[in-house]
């Protein structure tokens, strides 16, 4: 009898550390709330106040399949994962990269983007930064967008360098041009997008990154049953060709750094 009810005890704790099945909430909410920093080009960024990106597309189209709305919700790197925690949202989206501290604090969901860190300069300066010595000088002026993995790569690798912290990442690459710092920190498709559209700022190490990463999507920790059904959406959608399309409007560019299935 002791046993029976230990064993009915255990069923009861782990059904209410479980939570509720966000999957249920959201059909019946009818909206997939999504948070997303709309700093990150080409994932998300604002177009006349309206979010677009990579990343919002897919979102669009995971709505789509659930058979709800979609509703963007603003974060910071800063907060990413405290907005999630405190259910400010279902799920983080907009170049997130997969991290083993990410994943003991929420779920990730399988990658889409294999990526690397690199640097984002003024025209005409990538061959004065060709390694992290090059940088990690103190001569040597570092952006970095506050609470990101580019701030956690500034401080373990460029500790001899002038750090300056920037809350909103949009307004980095705009300190590159304007003088304020010689280098940003970024990552490959960011620089690429900012290399095309700016005469005035070009990559560095785009070509041979300094490390290389993957991107996924935050979902709140033991949200299994959304974890799996957001897979299982991005595998359908990848099979279906609507990735591929939205690929060739966003990341046309980054094919080399493509996961491909």
């Amino acid at each position: 009898m002791k046993k029976l009810l230990n064993i009915i005890l255990l069923i009861l704790i782990t059904s209410f550390s479980y939570g509720a099945d966000l999957v249920d909430e959201i059909i019946s909410r009818g909206t997939l709330r999504v948070g997303t920093t709309g700093d990150y080009k080409p994932f998300t960024y604002l177009d006349n106040g309206k979010y677009v990106g990579y990343d919002i597309a897919v979102a669009e189209s995971i709505a789509k399949e659930l058979g709800v709305k979609v509703e963007f919700v603003p974060t910071t790197w800063k907060n990413l994962l405290d907005d999630l925690n405190s259910d400010k949202y279902d799920i983080a989206m907009g170049g997130i990269t997969r991290t083993t501290y990410r994943q003991t604090k929420a779920e990730m969901s399988s990658s889409y983007l294999i990526f690397g860190k690199c640097f984002l300069v003024r025209k005409g300066e990538k061959i004065k930064y060709t390694s992290i010595e090059d940088v990690n000088n103190p001569k040597v002026r570092v952006g970095v967008n506050i609470g990101g993995t580019n701030e956690k790569f500034a401080d373990m690798y460029l500790k001899n360098a002038e750090i300056i912290r920037y809350e909103n990442n949009l307004d980095v690459p705009l300190a590159v041009e304007n003088g304020e710092v010689d280098v940003m920190v970024t990552e490959t498709p960011e620089a690429i997008v900012y290399e095309k559209a700016n005469n005035k700022l070009e990559g560095a190490l785009v070509d041979k990154p300094l490390t290389k990463s993957q991107m996924g999507y935050l979902i709140k920790k033991d949200q299994i049953h959304l974890l799996n059904t957001v897979n299982f959406i991005l595998e359908e959608l990848e099979i279906n060709g609507t990735t591929e399309k939205i690929r060739k409007i966003y990341l046309n560019t980054f094919s080399s750094f493509m996961k491909k299935k």
